[in-house]
C-alpha cells in the first residue's frame, strides 16, 4: 500500500524535494540536471535561452497563428456547452411556473356549508346564505377560468363543528377552508325580525388558513382569488337578502327593525379570518427560504477549504504517508465534524436576529390562532433550537457529501456547474409548492432541500409535523453518499496517478 501511495503524482508545487529529485534527477533545483548528458544539458540550455529571449508580440503575429486557432476552437466549444447548460438547467427553474394558473386547482380549499344545521333547522325560514355561496363555487368551477380547487363539503362531514374543519386545515387536508356557520341565515332573519342592533355580519362565515405553511403560495396564488371570491359572495348574498328584506319591509315593525340594524342589510354577511399559524416574525423568511441557499454553498465550498488539509497526510515531508483507506476514514470524519460546527454557526444566525427558539406560545391548541406578540410558536419548547440545529446538520450532510463526491469525480471547473445544478434543482422543488408544479417535478419530494424547508417551517411555526419523514430523507441521502465516498476517493487518486485532465490541457 505504501508503494501505491508513493506513486501518487501530485502537482510539482506539492511534491517534496526528495520526490522531485528522484523523478527529475535533480537536487531539488530545476536548473540542475545531473541525470542528463553534457550535450543534452547544452541543448536544453540553448532552448531555455531562446525561450527567455522571446519578446511579447502582437495578437495577429504569424507565430501565434496556431495558438489563435486552438484558442478560438476551444472558446467556441466552451461557449456552446455553457449556452446549452444554461438553457437546460435554468429551464428547470422557469418551468416550475409555466402555465401555473392551470394547476391552481391542485390547491384544495374546502367550502363547508353548515347553514341551517341544528339547532337552527327549525326556525321556519329556509337557509339561503350557504346555498348562495355554494352556487357561486359551482359557477367558479364551471367558468373555465383558472381557479383554486374548490371542494364543497356538507357540514355533516365534520359533524357540523367548525373546530373539526380547523383541525383539517391544520392537518394539511386542505390549504384553507370557508365555513358558512350554522346560524348564518338564522341570524339575518332574527336581525330584521327583532331589530338586533348588535348583529355582526362577520359572524356569518369564517375563513380558516395558515400562511406559515407556505407564505409565498398563500399570498401570491391563493389569497387574491379567495379575497375576490369573498367579495363576490358578499355581493350575491347581499343582493338576494336585500330583495327578501324589502318584501318584508311593508310591515312598519320590520322597517323599524331594519333601521335599527342597517348592517343586516349592508353588508349583511362577512368573513371572519382565522390565520391559525401566522408567518411571524418576518426575519423567519431567510430561515425557511433564501437563507438555505447559503447552506448549499457552505456545504459546497468546504471541499476546497479542507482538501489541502487532508492532502498533508500524503506529502511525505519528515513523515511517512498515511495509508489510503485510513485517509478516507479521516476525510469522512473530518468532513462530518466540520458540518456539525458549520451548521451550528448557520443556526446561530437565526437566533441572533431574534427568531424565537425557547418560549412556547401561550396558545398551544392546533385549532386556535397563536399570539403573534409572543413571536413564532415553536414546536419543541426549550429544545427547539437543538432540533433546528440537527435538521441543518443532517441537511448539510445530505447536501455536502453529494458535493464532495461530485467534486472528486468531475474536478474543476465542472464542480462549479454542478453547484448551479444542485442549487437550481433544490430551490425549484422547495421554495415553491410542488403541487402546482408540472408533474415532472414529483422527484422534488425526495430532494434534500425540500425536507429542510418543510422541517424548518414545522419546527419554527408549530405546523403539522412530518419531521420523521424529513429527517429520514436527509439521513438516506447521507447514507447513500457515504457508500459512494470511498469509491470517489479512489477515483480521484486514480486520476491523479494517471495525470487525467478534466478540462482543456495546457498544450
Amino acid at each position: 500500500m505504501s508503494q501505491l501511495i508513493n506513486r501518487i503524482r501530485l502537482p510539482r508545487a506539492f511534491r517534496p524535494p526528495a520526490q522531485i529529485n528522484a523523478e527529475e534527477g535533480t537536487n531539488g533545483h530545476p536548473e540542475t540536471n545531473r541525470g542528463k548528458t553534457a550535450p543534452k544539458e547544452a541543448e536544453d540550455g540553448k532552448e531555455k535561452s531562446q525561450q527567455s529571449d522571446m519578446q511579447p508580440v502582437g495578437f495577429w503575429h504569424p507565430d501565434l497563428r496556431q495558438v489563435r486557432n486552438r484558442a478560438v476552437v476551444k472558446w467556441i466549444i466552451t461557449t456552446a456547452f455553457l449556452m446549452a447548460f444554461i438553457l437546460a438547467v435554468l429551464s428547470l427553474y422557469w418551468a416550475v411556473f409555466f402555465k401555473v394558473e392551470n394547476r391552481l386547482s391542485h390547491l384544495l380549499v374546502y367550502v363547508v356549508d353548515m347553514d341551517g344545521a341544528a339547532p337552527y333547522d327549525n326556525t321556519g325560514n329556509a337557509p339561503f346564505v350557504g346555498p348562495t355561496i355554494t352556487q357561486l363555487v359551482q359557477q367558479q368551477l364551471s367558468s373555465g377560468q383558472p381557479t383554486l380547487g374548490w371542494g364543497v363539503r356538507p357540514g355533516s362531514d365534520f359533524n357540523n363543528d367548525p373546530i373539526q374543519v380547523r383541525q383539517a386545515v391544520y392537518n394539511w387536508d386542505a390549504w384553507a377552508a370557508i365555513i358558512i356557520n350554522p346560524n348564518a341565515s338564522a341570524l339575518l332573519y332574527s336581525a330584521i325580525a327583532n331589530g338586533n342592533a348588535s348583529y355582526d355580519p362577520l359572524g356569518a362565515c369564517q375563513l380558516i388558513y395558515q400562511d406559515a405553511r407556505d407564505d409565498t403560495n398563500w399570498f401570491d396564488f391563493m389569497f387574491p382569488i379567495i379575497s375576490q371570491f369573498m367579495t363576490q359572495a358578499q355581493s350575491m348574498v347581499g343582493q338576494q337578502w336585500a330583495q327578501m328584506a324589502m318584501q318584508r319591509a311593508s310591515d312598519p315593525a320590520v322597517l323599524s327593525n331594519i333601521q335599527n340594524a342597517p348592517q343586516a342589510i349592508n353588508p349583511a354577511i362577512g368573513f371572519s379570518e382565522f390565520n391559525l399559524r401566522p408567518f411571524y416574525p418576518y426575519t423567519g423568511i431567510p430561515a425557511v427560504s433564501i437563507g438555505l441557499i447559503y447552506l448549499i454553498i457552505i456545504s459546497f465550498f468546504s471541499f476546497s477549504f479542507y482538501m489541502p488539509i487532508h492532502m498533508q497526510y500524503l506529502k511525505p515531508e519528515n513523515h511517512p504517508p498515511l495509508k489510503f483507506p485510513q485517509l478516507i476514514i479521516w476525510r469522512w470524519c473530518a468532513t462530518i465534524s466540520a458540518y456539525f460546527m458549520l451548521s451550528l454557526a448557520y443556526s446561530f444566525v437565526s437566533m441572533a436576529f431574534q427568531i424565537n427558539f425557547w418560549h412556547t406560545n401561550s396558545i398551544t391548541s392546533e385549532t386556535q390562532v397563536t399570539n403573534m406578540m409572543e413571536g413564532n410558536p415553536v414546536a419543541y419548547g426549550s429544545g427547539t433550537f437543538v432540533v433546528y440545529w440537527m435538521l441543518n446538520f443532517f441537511g448539510m450532510i445530505a447536501l455536502g457529501l453529494a458535493c464532495e463526491n461530485v467534486a472528486m469525480v468531475v474536478g474543476m471547473p465542472w464542480m462549479g456547474l454542478f453547484l448551479i445544478f444542485w442549487v437550481i434543482t433544490n430551490v425549484s422543488t422547495s421554495f415553491y409548492d410542488i403541487e402546482i408544479a408540472p408533474g415532472f417535478y414529483r422527484w422534488g419530494y425526495a430532494w434534500p432541500l425540500h425536507s429542510i424547508v418543510e422541517g424548518s417551517r414545522s419546527i419554527l411555526f408549530d405546523l403539522h409535523s412530518r419531521i420523521g419523514l424529513d429527517f429520514g430523507i436527509l439521513i438516506a441521502w447521507g447514507a447513500v453518499n457515504t457508500l459512494f465516498f470511498p469509491l470517489c476517493c479512489w477515483f480521484m487518486r486514480w486520476k491523479t496517478q494517471h495525470n487525467i485532465h478534466e478540462y482543456w490541457p495546457l498544450d
